[in-house]
């Protein structure tokens, strides 16, 4: 498998932020039954990358299966775990961590989609909303 590292500064403070939005929207959408999809274009096309719609739903539901717990929101005032691990595993170049209890193929996909939504996020706006 061929990796490009992208530098742990590509995900910017707004990404950052952006992610942990996206992340939230999704746990929303999921906890009340709905589309994430849907929800999570609507969020990130406010925000001018409707092209990561995608690429956050699948990236959420990989590390949701990796976590082997629903994946846990904070609130306004701090970031949950699951945010904190989320945001680092996007800031940095590697592969998935041992941390995560994760079988080897779907360990794979957990990279794939890590890899993907960092090359997103650095062909994102760089003045997001």
């Amino acid at each position: 498998m061929m990796h490009v590292a992208i530098d742990g500064t590509a995900v910017s403070p707004d990404r950052a932020e952006l992610a942990t939005a996206a992340a939230r929207c999704w746990r929303s959408a999921r906890d009340k039954g709905e589309a994430t999809q849907p929800r999570l274009h609507a969020l990130l096309s406010e925000r001018r990358c409707p092209m990561l719609a995608a690429a956050f739903d699948s990236l959420l539901n990989l590390y949701e299966q990796a976590l082997d717990h629903p994946f846990a929101v904070g609130r306004a005032d701090g970031l949950s775990e699951d945010e904190i691990r989320l945001a680092k595993l996007l800031g940095g170049g590697g592969s998935v961590p041992g941390c995560l209890a994760v079988r080897e193929g779907a360990a794979t996909a957990l990279d794939c989609a890590l890899c993907s939504t960092r090359i997103l996020l650095t062909l994102a706006p760089r003045d997001l909303q």
